[in-house]
């Protein structure tokens, strides 16, 4: 990102806040919802991968620390695990073959064309949320094929929550939803991260002194709208996040030379 413009960093950073805001505040979408407009900026899903996958694993490590120190200061059965390692497992093996065949798509396809996908596939979201219909799993080949989605969706451009947390959320209980995903977030971005390095993409090291601060800020907000949402609705938020990426999507697509 050496050769890009002020104005283009601003817009960047600005950027990894709201990432940072929605991740903690919504429990997932830190991806789905700022890549798009990261890709407006600057055209290149390599150059934004490594920044994101470096964010998912610091936060959701953060998050499920926080949320482990707050199960044993205030339960008395802490010993008790917050993490369905069985369900992980059974999802994990469905989604691995799909999840490598996304990294190397990553790896090899055009930019040009891996931005298309992207903007394709928010375009999709965009109408889920406008119309409160999101994803769901009510039958085993239907959790097989969203499972296998989710993975090689998330191998190529780590906006899968909403095919994944469609299955998870109708086999996992309450209460070890959020911890068990992310576990499965964790170990999803390690895999590309470290496909990433063997294939030698950069890794854009230098630019997470500045921007792993700025998505830190946005976590901090991120925590207030988390407490202001456990007790509130969330339909009209999400409508009109999704307005925003259809509209983004749409521009991006029509502004992408293939």
């Amino acid at each position: 990102m050496s050769d890009l413009q002020t104005y283009q960093y601003v817009l960047i950073g600005l950027i990894f806040i709201w990432s940072g805001f929605v991740r903690t505040g919504l429990g997932f979408g830190g991806s789905v919802l700022s890549l798009p407009f990261l890709l407006l900026v600057h055209n290149d899903p390599l150059v934004f991968m490594p920044l994101i996958a470096v964010h998912l694993l610091f936060f959701s490590s953060l998050i499920a620390w926080q949320g482990f120190r707050k199960a044993r200061a205030g339960s008395s059965d802490a010993q008790q695990s917050q993490i369905d390692w069985t369900y992980l497992k059974h999802a994990l093996k469905i989604m691995i073959v799909p999840k490598l065949i996304g990294v190397i798509g990553l790896i090899t396809l055009p930019a040009s064309f891996l931005t298309v996908l992207i903007f394709g596939i928010i375009f999709i979201y965009s109408l889920t949320y406008i119309f409160n219909k999101p994803f769901k799993s009510n039958h085993p080949a239907v959790d097989v094929l969203l499972l296998m989605l989710g993975g090689y969706v998330s191998g190529t451009s780590l906006v899968a929550a909403p095919l994944i947390m469609a299955v998870f959320a109708t086999h996992v209980a309450k209460e070890k939803l959020r911890d068990t995903l992310f576990v499965l977030w964790f170990i999803l971005v390690t895999i590309k991260l470290a496909s990433l390095i063997i294939a030698g993409v950069n890794l854009q090291l230098i630019h997470h002194l500045w921007l792993l601060p700025c998505a830190f800020i946005g976590h901090l907000f991120g925590e207030r709208l988390h407490q202001r949402l456990v007790t509130t609705s969330t339909t009209t938020f999400f409508r009109i996040l999704g307005v925003m990426l259809l509209i983004v999507s749409i521009i991006g697509v029509l502004g992408t030379p293939l």
